[in-house]
């Protein structure tokens, strides 16, 4: 686990590559989907849930905390079950939006604003 107080490694934020390959991966997921509709939608959003969850198991394992199975994982496991719940929660917002660039963008202004300030 990396300390708290070291400088975040440079990495691209969402470029329209991003959110092309989230497009790309909903339309596939609409193409091949077993329940559509209302509960579609649900299930979808609910697959955060899921995600989520694998982080948890992620830190548990990468820290030892159950006896019974020890270290079973490493931070770069939490890493990538961190990246499998973005990119879930994108597609989920693709879901319920065709513009989900500009809704994330705006949101993302209004916290930056709430929390950062001007």
């Amino acid at each position: 686990m990396t300390d708290h107080a070291t400088p975040p490694e440079t990495s691209p934020s969402p470029t329209p590559d991003t959110w092309a390959t989230v497009d790309a991966l909903w339309t596939w997921l609409e193409t091949d989907q077993p329940v559509s509709g209302r509960e579609g939608l649900l299930l979808r959003i609910l697959k955060l849930s899921e995600e989520v969850g694998e982080v948890a198991q992620a830190v548990i394992g990468a820290t030892g905390q159950n006896p019974r199975k020890g270290t079973t994982h490493t931070w770069e496991d939490v890493q990538g079950e961190l990246c499998d719940v973005v990119i879930t929660a994108l597609v989920a917002l693709r879901t319920l939006t065709s513009d989900p660039e500009g809704v994330f963008a705006g949101h993302l202004a209004r916290v930056a604003e709430r929390s950062l300030g001007s």
